[in-house]
């Protein structure tokens, strides 16, 4: 995620904190020290140090059960709104899903026991009073855990209640048709939310927006991926593009951009396997700053990221949400390029199946190349 920087790595996931995040502590600090002083500056740091401390230990809590499912999660971002596991796939089985997304609220339910137990006492009168410094320290955080695990345990996407919802509705009704209903009512819950925060609370608005996007968003990724079941690479790959000889200048490189209306040029060697990639950006800020007769092999981006023709497409869009690249190189068996696939021609494909559901994309193997 933009705009993040690393503060440590755990187990192969590195954990960032985004810039808004650095923000929201400075402006917390100074609000309480022009209040009530310093020690309520420091009083108050603390706590959301140690309440986002938690919010990193839930998010880990669905990190190590889904590496039990073979789901790595490269980061975690901390957020002012919480945090953000990147995993690399949703679990297939609504069951594996399912545990998941209970891992996190468990987390924090747990790290609620352990406080009570040391604090001695808990009141619920606490959950209304978590920024009253005259509450102990060890109370508020751990009526801040409850709070945390009630309230992701809410039914809506992107909360985790809303993947607990979706898991046990996709049991009996399928994926697709279960995440529309967990979606429908994230966005529903977000309106609500967005309503209560017109009555003099501009950050449930801020949430409800959040929320909203995110339930829209996981609808249209589930929609993407049943559209691209029991397809493959071949069938949705480009097999009429131009691509850019290793040893050509970047005048070469400029005549292949204005001969086509691609974004995206693959570098390839004498025997037709990429080397690298070239988009129409790289190749107008390299014309910017240097010579038309310099190599495009300086200007190229490597390495460059392939997959096979035969590989599942719903697999193809998994390395797409993995990498931030715009288009990937299709090799065969020999690693000879064969086709591009490219986010915008996934987008076509999707709308076509989409409207016709029953279409049969039959696309040739062999591909048409232009090397200039």
């Amino acid at each position: 995620m933009r705009w993040s920087l690393t503060i440590g790595r755990f187990g192969g996931t590195a954990v960032k904190i985004h810039i808004t995040f650095v923000i929201l502590l400075a402006w917390i600090g100074f609000s309480a020290w022009q209040q009530q002083g310093p020690a309520a500056a420091a009083d108050s740091l603390v706590f959301i140090l140690l309440l986002f401390a938690c919010v990193l230990l839930h998010e880990f809590g669905h990190i190590l059960v889904g590496r039990r499912y073979g789901i790595a999660t490269p980061e975690v971002t901390l957020l002012p709104i919480g945090g953000v596991a990147s995993m690399q796939r949703i679990p297939e089985k609504p069951a594996q899903e399912l545990a998941v997304a209970i891992a996190g609220p468990l987390v924090n339910l747990a790290i609620a026991i352990v406080l009570v137990v040391i604090s001695g006492q808990f009141n619920l009168a606490d959950f209304m009073r978590l920024d009253d410094s005259q509450i102990s320290l060890v109370s508020r955080l751990a009526a801040a855990n409850v709070f945390l695990a009630v309230f992701n345990l809410v039914p809506a996407f992107p909360m985790d209640g809303g993947r607990v919802l979706r898991a046990l509705l996709a049991m009996e009704m399928g994926r697709p048709r279960a995440t529309q209903i967990a979606a429908s009512i994230g966005q529903a819950f977000a309106f609500a939310l967005g309503f209560l925060g017109l009555f003099g609370n501009p950050l449930l608005i801020f949430i409800a927006i959040f929320v909203y996007v995110a339930a829209a968003g996981e609808a249209q990724m589930s929609a993407i991926h049943e559209s691209a079941r029991g397809l493959t690479v071949a069938q949705a790959m480009e097999t009429s593009f131009a691509a850019v000889p290793a040893e050509a200048k970047l005048s070469d490189a400029v005549e292949t951009l204005l001969a086509t209306a691609e974004h995206e040029f693959p570098v390839v060697d004498a025997f037709r396997k990429p080397v690298g990639m070239m988009l129409r950006k790289d190749i107008l800020a390299a014309l910017k700053d240097h010579d038309r007769e310099a190599p495009v092999a300086g200007f190229m981006r490597a390495p460059v990221e392939t997959l096979r023709a035969t590989t599942p497409l719903e697999a193809a869009l998994d390395r797409f949400g993995q990498l931030e690249t715009s288009a990937l190189c299709v090799v065969d068996a020999d690693g000879v390029l064969v086709g591009l696939l490219t986010r915008q021609n996934l987008a076509e494909m999707m709308m076509i199946r989409s409207m016709r559901p029953d279409w049969r994309f039959e696309r040739p193997h062999a591909s048409r190349v232009a090397a200039d």
